[in-house]
């Protein structure tokens, strides 16, 4: 019996199946069964959390972002705990990408999981290699997309994050299309430390991205006030976690306003940011995302995915929907 089964049948009246349509469309003829994800870097690669429940009954289960060659990572202490979240500077660890179309990919091909790989790189060039990797890889029939972690710094621009520039991001976004069959869509995954994240958005989306994932993690530093020095060895971090929902949702709402008044064309939203409950999942939905991942909340609770699946699905319900893309930025015209 699948964890999501045993879910259903947990909530009284519940049954096999969930009260609501759940399944959307993100693009290349993709029908997922439901809206929900990983986020990239809090479930690995999938084995970890499948022991927990069947990673094939998400949406789509998105992959830690993976680069061309292996990486280390940065100097510990890496993670540190803050008030509603955490920091976290593991620095885009991982084997490369020979490693994960060669031992990952195919294990989550065997488990029936719908595949969303996160790539990244230090140059323009390095996604593009990395895309084309992945795609010649014999396992790329369970990819359902590709999200492209453009919150990484730029070496060949002194260190610049590439989601922070529109010109840089969609030098990639364009690269990695041209790399790409049309049918497999590609998110970029967008950084709120921009003063205008709809100019970004405007930038991918115009450059070939069928699709935008918000928000990645906010820029933070703790201080160690025993020791008064950085408590992260690579002294900033990545914040995520509850206490960065608001930003997601506002990000959420700017972005699918721009798109409702015409000035980025309508393309869907995976959203994420905080979300540990159905409740957390619907705002950013009705915010205008048509899809959600989470997170952080996988660390204190691995089965949280689908927990919060029934509770949206639930919640959907109990609010008249039959449909979940009907809740799809309903908040816009209220």
């Amino acid at each position: 019996m699948s964890e999501l089964t045993q879910l259903s049948q947990d909530v009284p009246g519940g049954s096999d199946e969930l009260a609501v349509d759940m399944s959307v469309d993100l693009g290349g003829g993709h029908r997922l069964p439901n809206p929900l994800m990983t986020a990239s870097g809090c479930a690995a690669n999938g084995k970890e959390l499948h022991r927990f429940f069947d990673v094939a009954d998400l949406g789509a289960f998105v992959t830690k972002s993976v680069m061309a060659d292996p990486r280390s990572g940065r100097g510990t202490p890496r993670m540190a705990e803050t008030p509603s979240g955490m920091l976290n500077s593991i620095g885009l660890q991982g084997p490369g990408i020979d490693a994960f179309v060669e031992e990952d990919l195919p294990w989550l091909q065997s488990v029936g999981a719908r595949v969303l790989p996160s790539i990244a790189g230090s140059s323009s060039t390095e996604y593009a290699q990395v895309a084309a990797t992945l795609r010649a890889s014999r396992a790329f029939d369970s990819v359902v997309g590709v999200e492209v972690n453009i919150s990484c710094p730029n070496v060949a621009n002194r260190g610049l994050v590439f989601a922070c520039d529109p010109l840089a991001s969609a030098k990639v976004i364009a690269l990695v299309r041209e790399q790409l069959p049309r049918h497999i869509p590609v998110f970029a995954k967008l950084s709120p430390d921009v003063t205008d994240i709809t100019a970004i958005a405007a930038a991918c989306v115009k450059a070939g991205a069928d699709g935008l994932t918000m928000i990645n993690t906010l820029l933070g530093m703790v201080i160690d006030t025993n020791r008064l020095r950085p408590q992260l060895g690579g002294v900033t971090g990545g914040l995520s976690g509850p206490g960065i929902r608001p930003v997601a949702v506002r990000a959420i709402w700017q972005v699918r306003q721009a798109m409702f008044e015409g000035r980025i064309p309508t393309v869907p939203i995976i959203g994420v940011g905080g979300v540990r409950t159905g409740r957390d999942a619907l705002e950013l939905v009705a915010a205008g995302a048509s899809a959600i991942q989470v997170g952080t909340v996988v660390f204190n609770d691995p089965s949280a995915p689908v927990r919060v699946l029934r509770e949206l699905s639930d919640l959907l319900g109990a609010l008249g929907f039959e449909r979940f893309t009907d809740a799809v930025a309903v908040a816009h015209g209220r």
